[in-house]
């Protein structure tokens, strides 16, 4: 189980998403790209949760 937040990546953003990899990685991209226009790869986000352990 993994966990990304907005939050702690200098969004002022309450959503969080928690689960398998997979699953996080799509979520947390897909609303980085709707909701701030940011549209990372999964690689880049891939090394936020590996930066986080």
């Amino acid at each position: 189980m993994v966990k990304l937040s907005c939050n702690n990546y200098g969004f002022e953003c309450d959503f969080t998403v928690e689960g398998e990899v997979e699953n996080v990685l799509k979520e947390f991209g897909k609303h980085t790209d709707e909701e701030h226009g940011i549209d990372y790869s999964k690689e880049a986000l891939m090394q936020f949760i590996l930066r986080k352990s």
